[in-house]
Protein backbone atom coordinates (compact mmCIF):
# COMPACT_ATOMS: atom_id res chain seq x y z
CA UNK A 1 0.00 0.00 0.00
CA UNK A 2 1.75 3.13 -1.23
CA UNK A 3 1.55 6.48 0.52
CA UNK A 4 -1.82 7.69 -0.83
CA UNK A 5 -3.15 5.05 -3.23
CA UNK A 6 -5.83 4.29 -0.63
CA UNK A 7 -7.26 7.82 -0.73
CA UNK A 8 -9.71 8.75 -3.48
CA UNK A 9 -10.96 12.25 -4.24
CA UNK A 10 -13.41 12.84 -7.08
CA UNK A 11 -13.90 16.56 -7.56
CA UNK A 12 -17.21 18.17 -8.43
CA UNK A 13 -18.32 21.77 -8.59
CA UNK A 14 -21.54 21.64 -6.56
CA UNK A 15 -21.46 23.00 -2.98
CA UNK A 16 -21.52 19.44 -1.59
CA UNK A 17 -18.74 17.21 -0.25
CA UNK A 18 -19.55 13.55 0.45
CA UNK A 19 -17.24 11.84 2.92
CA UNK A 20 -17.14 8.01 2.99
CA UNK A 21 -14.77 7.14 5.84
CA UNK A 22 -15.72 3.57 6.78
CA UNK A 23 -16.36 1.59 3.58
CA UNK A 24 -12.73 0.52 3.16
CA UNK A 25 -11.45 -3.00 3.75
CA UNK A 26 -7.71 -2.66 3.08
CA UNK A 27 -5.37 -3.70 5.91
CA UNK A 28 -1.56 -3.59 5.59
CA UNK A 29 -0.03 -7.07 5.75
CA UNK A 30 2.02 -6.35 8.87
CA UNK A 31 -1.14 -5.41 10.76
CA UNK A 32 -3.26 -8.23 9.37
CA UNK A 33 -0.68 -10.78 10.56
CA UNK A 34 -1.39 -9.74 14.17
CA UNK A 35 -5.16 -9.99 13.96
CA UNK A 36 -7.34 -12.76 15.33
CA UNK A 37 -9.22 -12.96 12.03
CA UNK A 38 -9.16 -10.91 8.81
CA UNK A 39 -12.94 -11.41 8.63
CA UNK A 40 -13.51 -9.98 12.11
CA UNK A 41 -11.32 -7.03 11.20
CA UNK A 42 -13.62 -6.20 8.26
CA UNK A 43 -16.92 -7.23 9.83
CA UNK A 44 -17.92 -3.70 10.88
CA UNK A 45 -17.18 -1.93 7.61
CA UNK A 46 -19.87 0.30 6.12
CA UNK A 47 -20.32 -2.14 3.26
CA UNK A 48 -20.99 -1.06 -0.34
CA UNK A 49 -21.38 2.65 0.29
CA UNK A 50 -19.37 3.41 -2.84
CA UNK A 51 -21.98 1.51 -4.85
CA UNK A 52 -24.91 2.98 -2.93
CA UNK A 53 -23.74 6.58 -3.45
CA UNK A 54 -22.48 6.10 -7.00
CA UNK A 55 -25.07 8.66 -8.13
CA UNK A 56 -23.44 11.46 -6.10
CA UNK A 57 -20.91 12.39 -8.76
CA UNK A 58 -23.75 12.96 -11.21
CA UNK A 59 -25.11 15.61 -8.85
CA UNK A 60 -21.78 17.45 -8.99
CA UNK A 61 -20.71 16.35 -5.52
CA UNK A 62 -17.09 16.00 -4.49
CA UNK A 63 -16.53 12.54 -3.02
CA UNK A 64 -13.70 11.75 -0.58
CA UNK A 65 -13.29 8.13 0.48
CA UNK A 66 -10.68 5.82 1.94
CA UNK A 67 -10.00 2.18 1.11
CA UNK A 68 -8.37 1.65 4.51
CA UNK A 69 -10.30 -0.43 7.04
CA UNK A 70 -11.52 1.29 10.19
CA UNK A 71 -9.60 -1.44 12.07
CA UNK A 72 -6.37 0.23 10.92
CA UNK A 73 -7.57 3.66 11.98
CA UNK A 74 -10.99 5.22 12.38
CA UNK A 75 -10.85 8.60 10.66
CA UNK A 76 -14.18 9.52 12.28
CA UNK A 77 -12.89 9.51 15.86
CA UNK A 78 -11.38 12.29 17.95
CA UNK A 79 -7.62 11.99 17.32
CA UNK A 80 -6.94 12.87 20.96
CA UNK A 81 -8.66 9.63 21.97
CA UNK A 82 -11.53 11.33 23.82
CA UNK A 83 -14.78 9.39 23.49
CA UNK A 84 -17.44 10.97 21.28
CA UNK A 85 -20.14 9.22 23.30
CA UNK A 86 -19.16 9.36 27.01
CA UNK A 87 -20.80 6.62 29.01
CA UNK A 88 -21.75 4.61 25.92
CA UNK A 89 -19.92 1.79 24.16
CA UNK A 90 -18.00 3.02 21.14
CA UNK A 91 -14.84 2.15 19.24
CA UNK A 92 -11.55 4.02 19.49
CA UNK A 93 -9.17 5.70 17.05
CA UNK A 94 -7.45 2.34 16.50
CA UNK A 95 -10.12 -0.18 17.53
CA UNK A 96 -9.13 -3.28 19.49
CA UNK A 97 -12.55 -4.95 19.40
CA UNK A 98 -15.59 -5.27 17.14
CA UNK A 99 -19.02 -3.74 17.63
CA UNK A 100 -19.94 -7.02 19.33
CA UNK A 101 -16.97 -6.87 21.72
CA UNK A 102 -14.85 -9.53 20.01
CA UNK A 103 -11.09 -8.87 20.30
CA UNK A 104 -9.46 -7.93 17.01
CA UNK A 105 -5.83 -8.61 17.95
CA UNK A 106 -4.00 -11.63 19.25
CA UNK A 107 -2.96 -11.20 22.89
CA UNK A 108 -0.20 -8.63 23.25
CA UNK A 109 -0.40 -7.56 19.59
CA UNK A 110 -2.54 -4.45 20.04
CA UNK A 111 -1.07 -1.17 18.70
CA UNK A 112 0.87 0.88 21.23
CA UNK A 113 0.94 4.67 21.44
CA UNK A 114 3.82 5.01 18.97
CA UNK A 115 2.07 2.84 16.39
CA UNK A 116 -1.19 4.76 16.79
CA UNK A 117 0.69 8.00 16.20
CA UNK A 118 2.26 6.54 13.05
CA UNK A 119 -1.08 5.33 11.73
CA UNK A 120 -2.57 8.74 12.36
CA UNK A 121 0.18 10.40 10.33
CA UNK A 122 -0.12 7.84 7.51
CA UNK A 123 -3.90 7.68 7.16
CA UNK A 124 -5.93 9.97 9.43
CA UNK A 125 -4.13 13.22 8.69
CA UNK A 126 -4.15 12.85 4.87
CA UNK A 127 -7.87 12.04 4.87
CA UNK A 128 -8.68 15.11 6.92
CA UNK A 129 -6.32 17.29 4.94
CA UNK A 130 -8.12 16.23 1.76
CA UNK A 131 -11.51 17.01 3.25
CA UNK A 132 -10.29 20.42 4.40
CA UNK A 133 -8.81 21.22 0.98
CA UNK A 134 -12.03 20.36 -0.83
CA UNK A 135 -14.17 22.30 1.63
CA UNK A 136 -11.86 25.32 1.32
CA UNK A 137 -12.03 25.11 -2.49
CA UNK A 138 -15.82 24.99 -2.56
CA UNK A 139 -16.40 27.59 0.17
CA UNK A 140 -14.20 29.96 -1.83
CA UNK A 141 -16.41 29.33 -4.85
CA UNK A 142 -19.87 29.21 -3.27
CA UNK A 143 -19.59 30.81 0.17
CA UNK A 144 -21.61 27.99 1.74
CA UNK A 145 -21.03 24.22 1.49
CA UNK A 146 -22.62 21.08 2.91
CA UNK A 147 -20.43 18.26 4.17
CA UNK A 148 -22.41 15.01 4.06
CA UNK A 149 -20.73 12.23 6.06
CA UNK A 150 -22.01 8.86 4.80
CA UNK A 151 -22.26 5.78 7.00
CA UNK A 152 -24.19 2.54 7.42
CA UNK A 153 -24.46 -0.13 10.09
CA UNK A 154 -26.36 -3.29 10.85
CA UNK A 155 -29.95 -2.76 11.95
CA UNK A 156 -29.23 -4.57 15.20
CA UNK A 157 -26.04 -4.24 17.23
CA UNK A 158 -27.09 -4.91 20.86
CA UNK A 159 -23.81 -3.76 22.39
CA UNK A 160 -24.20 -0.35 20.73
CA UNK A 161 -27.95 0.27 20.83
CA UNK A 162 -31.24 -1.34 21.81
CA UNK A 163 -33.71 -2.79 19.32
CA UNK A 164 -33.76 -2.04 15.62
CA UNK A 165 -32.14 1.10 14.27
CA UNK A 166 -34.31 3.47 12.19
CA UNK A 167 -33.57 3.47 8.46
CA UNK A 168 -32.33 7.07 8.50
CA UNK A 169 -30.23 8.37 11.40
CA UNK A 170 -29.36 12.04 10.98
CA UNK A 171 -26.62 13.55 13.14
CA UNK A 172 -25.75 17.23 13.57
CA UNK A 173 -23.96 17.10 16.94
CA UNK A 174 -27.37 17.93 18.43
CA UNK A 175 -27.52 21.11 16.40
CA UNK A 176 -24.33 23.19 16.11
CA UNK A 177 -22.81 21.35 13.12
CA UNK A 178 -25.26 22.97 10.68
CA UNK A 179 -28.03 25.51 10.25
CA UNK A 180 -31.45 24.26 11.43
CA UNK A 181 -32.76 24.86 7.91
CA UNK A 182 -30.46 22.15 6.55
CA UNK A 183 -31.59 19.73 9.25
CA UNK A 184 -35.22 20.34 8.34
CA UNK A 185 -34.54 19.90 4.63
CA UNK A 186 -32.76 16.57 5.16
CA UNK A 187 -35.49 15.37 7.53
CA UNK A 188 -38.21 16.26 5.02
CA UNK A 189 -36.48 14.36 2.21
CA UNK A 190 -36.14 11.28 4.42
CA UNK A 191 -39.69 11.48 5.78
CA UNK A 192 -41.11 11.62 2.26
CA UNK A 193 -39.93 8.02 1.80
CA UNK A 194 -42.25 6.84 4.57
CA UNK A 195 -39.45 5.00 6.38
CA UNK A 196 -38.30 5.32 9.98
CA UNK A 197 -36.08 8.29 10.84
CA UNK A 198 -34.48 9.88 13.89
CA UNK A 199 -32.37 13.00 14.31
CA UNK A 200 -29.57 13.10 16.88
CA UNK A 201 -30.55 9.77 18.37
CA UNK A 202 -27.91 7.14 19.06
CA UNK A 203 -25.72 8.58 16.31
CA UNK A 204 -25.28 12.34 16.64
CA UNK A 205 -22.35 12.66 14.25
CA UNK A 206 -18.75 11.59 14.67
CA UNK A 207 -15.54 13.58 14.64
CA UNK A 208 -15.91 14.57 10.98
CA UNK A 209 -19.31 16.17 11.55
CA UNK A 210 -18.28 17.77 14.82
CA UNK A 211 -14.87 19.01 13.66
CA UNK A 212 -15.75 20.37 10.22
CA UNK A 213 -19.28 21.58 10.93
CA UNK A 214 -18.68 25.32 11.28
CA UNK A 215 -21.67 27.23 9.96
CA UNK A 216 -19.96 30.54 10.78
CA UNK A 217 -17.18 29.52 8.38
CA UNK A 218 -19.57 28.42 5.64
CA UNK A 219 -19.43 24.66 6.29
CA UNK A 220 -22.64 22.90 7.34
CA UNK A 221 -22.07 19.26 8.28
CA UNK A 222 -24.54 16.41 8.63
CA UNK A 223 -23.96 12.72 9.22
CA UNK A 224 -26.24 10.11 7.70
CA UNK A 225 -26.09 6.70 9.39
CA UNK A 226 -28.19 4.23 7.42
CA UNK A 227 -29.47 0.89 8.59
CA UNK A 228 -27.97 -1.29 5.89
CA UNK A 229 -31.15 -3.38 5.50
CA UNK A 230 -32.17 -0.73 2.99
CA UNK A 231 -29.78 -2.09 0.37
CA UNK A 232 -28.48 -5.53 1.47
CA UNK A 233 -29.73 -8.62 3.27
CA UNK A 234 -28.90 -8.86 6.97
CA UNK A 235 -28.46 -12.40 8.33
CA UNK A 236 -29.67 -12.94 11.89
CA UNK A 237 -26.23 -14.26 12.84
CA UNK A 238 -23.13 -13.10 10.99
CA UNK A 239 -20.52 -15.66 9.93
CA UNK A 240 -17.58 -15.61 7.53
CA UNK A 241 -19.77 -17.57 5.10
CA UNK A 242 -22.68 -15.11 4.99
CA UNK A 243 -21.26 -11.63 5.68
CA UNK A 244 -21.03 -9.27 3.97
CA UNK A 245 -23.97 -10.08 1.72
CA UNK A 246 -23.86 -8.76 -1.85
CA UNK A 247 -25.05 -5.31 -2.82
CA UNK A 248 -28.74 -5.56 -3.77
CA UNK A 249 -29.32 -3.09 -6.66
CA UNK A 250 -33.08 -3.54 -6.94
CA UNK A 251 -33.58 -3.08 -3.21
CA UNK A 252 -31.19 -0.15 -3.16
CA UNK A 253 -32.99 1.71 -5.96
CA UNK A 254 -35.72 3.26 -3.81
CA UNK A 255 -33.23 4.13 -1.07
CA UNK A 256 -30.94 5.74 -3.65
CA UNK A 257 -33.85 7.82 -4.90
CA UNK A 258 -34.43 9.14 -1.40
CA UNK A 259 -30.73 9.77 -0.81
CA UNK A 260 -30.56 11.61 -4.12
CA UNK A 261 -33.40 13.83 -2.91
CA UNK A 262 -31.50 14.37 0.35
CA UNK A 263 -28.42 15.50 -1.53
CA UNK A 264 -30.44 17.73 -3.84
CA UNK A 265 -31.89 19.32 -0.72
CA UNK A 266 -28.36 19.85 0.59
CA UNK A 267 -27.32 21.58 -2.63
CA UNK A 268 -30.47 23.71 -2.65
CA UNK A 269 -29.76 24.77 0.92
CA UNK A 270 -26.17 25.67 0.09
CA UNK A 271 -27.33 27.72 -2.89
CA UNK A 272 -29.65 29.88 -0.79
CA UNK A 273 -28.42 33.24 0.40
Amino acid sequence: MSSTDWLHVTRGDAPLVVSIPHAGAAIPADIEARLVSPWLARKDADWWLGELYAFAEGLGATVVRTEVSRTVIDVNRDPSGVSLYPGQVTTSLCPVDTFDGEPLYRPGQEPDAAEITARRAAFFDPYHSSLQAELDRLVARHGKVVLYDAHSIRSRAPRLFDGELPQFNIGTNSGPACDPGLTRAVEAACDAAGLSRVTNGRFKGGWITRHFGRPDKGVHAVQMELACRGYIDEPTELTPDNWPTPFHPSRAASLQATLSNVMRACVAFANTA
